[in-house]
């Protein structure tokens, strides 16, 4: 298929979390046509599991599936359980990912995320009533990252811009895009070289996973 990746490359995914927290991130790039980048983060590890809404999104021994477009402010990320049962679509706001030569990215966690739970397992991402309402993850701590300074008003109202944006598109059946229905756990997995080494950071940015508090709806039209 045009883009896939002959050999898959590893990428460092540099990863600020507003004020000071930066971390790398690194995964396989299995997939790139100049439209999206689509890499695989493999055999996590987490001293608990990550809860939303009480249910398990990942797990210690999980691979997730991303999805990084350029330009774009958010990426995509297909989670699993360990035994590779999907558990929700995970749609992370941050600044348009920067690449540099050598597999070397840089982007800024803005707080805000949307989760969409997969039903039984299944990526079919049907919006209400036919399927789950979309979450809207941390809230308050974007909030409280504003308070404090960390963060500024107009990447903030850009960030629920976003999401706003992303929550009418998944309810006029215009988002997520195609490519990450296209794209599977096993079909990722099947690329040649996507063994990766166990990274102790799991995830970009999101809830703690020692909590699931974070987690609430907001209508499309925003409540800011």
């Amino acid at each position: 298929m045009k883009g896939t990746v002959r050999d898959p490359l590893p990428v460092e995914i540099h990863y600020l979390r507003p004020p000071d927290t930066h971390t790398i991130y690194r995964q396989m790039l299995v997939h790139d046509d100049g439209r999206v980048k689509v890499s695989l983060a493999r055999n996590l590890t987490f001293s608990s599991p990550l809860l939303i809404e009480d249910q398990v999104a990942l797990e210690e021994g999980s691979d997730a599936l991303w999805f990084t477009f350029p330009g774009v402010w958010h990426d995509i990320g297909l989670f699993h359980r360990r035994d590779g049962t999907l558990t929700g679509l995970y749609a992370n706001i941050i600044t348009p990912c920067l690449f540099s030569p050598g597999g070397v990215w840089h982007t800024t966690d803005l707080f805000l995320d949307l989760w969409i739970p997969a039903q039984e397992g299944r990526p079919t991402w049907l919006a209400p009533p036919d399927g789950p309402e979309p979450l809207v993850l941390d809230a308050e701590e974007l909030q409280r990252a504003l308070g404090k300074g960390h963060l500024s008003g107009e990447w903030t109202r850009r960030a629920w811009q976003e999401i706003r944006r992303l929550q009418r598109g998944f309810l006029e059946g215009l988002w997520p895009p195609s490519v990450v229905r296209e794209w599977s756990l096993e079909r990722a997995r099947a690329q040649p070289g996507t063994t990766t080494p166990r990274a102790r950071e799991p995830r970009r940015g999101g809830p703690d996973p020692r909590r699931s508090a974070g987690a609430r709806k907001v209508p499309p039209g925003g409540d800011r």
